[in-house]
């Protein structure tokens, strides 16, 4: 069980079990040493995130059978690399975040206030 916390201080709930999510796969947006990517803000996607990702080089809609990863599509929580939100975000395209799934290691590169104007409803 992790003793991570979210953005708000509380403990980190799960993104996603379905599809099964995180660096770790555990379901939890949380990190460590062998997270380069930094995956820690659990977003829910969108079309124009999915595609603006796709067209960044990472197509998450394509499922990739031998890695385990199933493809996403509007609607599915996966947790995210930090740095590509932050890229959508700039772009116009953050897709919402799930602030109680949301590690709070994102707090060093994204204020609270930018990340509650893009929570998940």
């Amino acid at each position: 069980m992790s003793t991570a916390r979210n953005v708000l201080g509380e403990p980190l709930v799960s993104c996603s079990l379905d599809p099964l999510t995180g660096f770790f796969r555990t379901g939890c947006c949380d990190t460590g040493g062998e997270d380069q990517g930094i995956h820690i803000v659990c977003a829910r996607m969108t079309p124009e995130f999915l595609e603006f990702s796709r067209s960044q080089g990472n197509d998450l809609i394509r499922a990739v059978p031998q890695y385990g990863f199933p493809g996403l599509k509007p609607g599915d929580q996966w947790c995210l690399c930090v740095d590509r939100w932050k890229e959508a975000h700039a772009a116009g395209v953050a897709p919402p975040i799930v602030l109680a799934a949301t590690h709070i290691s994102t707090l060093e590169f994204v204020d609270l206030d930018v990340l509650q104007a893009h929570a998940a409803t």
